[in-house]
């Protein structure tokens, strides 16, 4: 597949989106396409996709060029577009469209006007942006991209494959992994939040001495922040997602391929478990332990340890989901029961007067 330097180069066939996505063609293998749509507003020249099967109607109609389907789907009408044919068209779209922002980003070189300290260790094809800022004894892997404005501090270990975006700030003695992404204003190794109030009751600062260690294939979303350690790490191990604007305090272990959506905040020393979902908005507290697999709803708030691995839970204190859900119809009803109350209160006031 030819190098696209730009995004008006996204030009390609339909044999070579299938040699990289290890598709079969079905139709014109020279069919090209430069731009890519949703299938239901799919024009000439573009590339779509069809996983869902409510979107089915549509490509019988669209007039996308190239469109990739599932091996399973069953064409009921004739088909204009070039189809290829995947075991999950939805992961192999991703992974076209992953190739295509490896290539569109694939800068390299040190540009004017970044600081890269002089014991710095680079390693090959690496990518500093200007105004950069590189501290000493830190360790740039192979490939890393390092967009402009990001603040690296000393001692930093940077592991091969990671992209750091625009803004993007991380301490002194922290660690990043192989292949990870951290969005724009992601914050890495900031004080965690540690005082303690004197005789008088002023508030006195606990050095934070440890640090962040970010395992592989970590994404982090925009500012989101990840505090260093009183003592030791805070780790996120390998796999883990975090959306934006998310707060991990101080020693907070996430395990491996845990997500994590926006607005949530862990307190201190808390261990979240393996494979665990968290919805937005979560508040949990610190010193907690939750169990591999867990799942906690939206807005929900945790005040103790969830120790039943794949539990989901739900509320405000959270506990089990379909407990909760039961519980929230009754509590709809409570206007309803009230009047009801009353009325049967009443109807009993008349009954005692008439036996009198």
């Amino acid at each position: 597949m030819p190098p696209l330097n730009k995004k008006k180069d996204l030009k390609f066939t339909a044999l070579q989106i299938s040699q990289l996505i290890g598709g079969d063609i079905e139709g014109n293998p020279e069919a090209s396409v430069s731009r890519l749509s949703k299938i239901e507003e799919g024009e000439a020249g573009t590339l779509s996709f069809l996983a869902n099967v409510a979107y089915t109607p549509y490509i019988y109609t669209t007039n996308a060029s190239i469109v990739i389907v599932n091996k399973s789907f069953v064409a009921e009408q004739p088909v204009a577009a070039t189809m290829i044919r995947v075991e999950d068209a939805y992961l192999g779209f991703t992974k076209l469209l992953d190739y295509y922002n490896k290539v569109y980003r694939d800068k390299k070189g040190i540009e004017a006007m970044s600081f890269v300290a002089e014991s710095v260790k680079l390693g090959e094809n690496v990518y500093v942006g200007a105004f950069a800022y590189i501290g000493n004894d830190t360790v740039i892997g192979n490939n890393v991209k390092i967009y402009p404005n990001v603040y690296i501090g000393e001692n930093v270990r940077i592991m091969d494959n990671t992209v750091l975006f625009p803004g993007v700030k991380v301490y002194p003695d922290c660690v990043v992994g192989k292949n990870c992404t951290l969005h724009s204003g992601a914050v890495i190794g900031s004080d965690g939040f540690g005082f303690a109030p004197d005789k008088n009751n002023n508030y006195v600062k606990v050095a934070q001495i440890g640090n962040v260690v970010i395992k592989d294939n970590v994404e982090i979303g925009s500012n989101t922040t990840i505090d260093r350690a009183t003592l030791g790490s805070t780790i996120i191990h390998s796999g883990v997602k975090l959306d934006n604007l998310i707060q991990i305090a101080h020693n907070v272990e996430i395990g491996e391929n845990t997500v994590i959506a926006a607005q949530t905040g862990v307190a201190g020393s808390t261990k979240i478990g393996k494979e665990c979902m968290i919805g937005g908005q979560v508040g949990i507290v610190g010193h907690i332990t939750i169990a591999d697999r867990v799942k906690i709803a939206a807005q929900s708030g945790i005040g103790q340890s969830i120790l039943n691995e794949g539990e989901t839970v739900q509320g405000s204190p959270a506990f089990e989901s379909h407990d909760y859900k039961r519980t929230y119809v009754m509590f709809k009803k409570l206007p309803e029961m009230e009047k009801r109350i009353k009325e049967l209160e009443q109807a009993l006031e008349d009954l005692k007067s008439n036996i009198q």
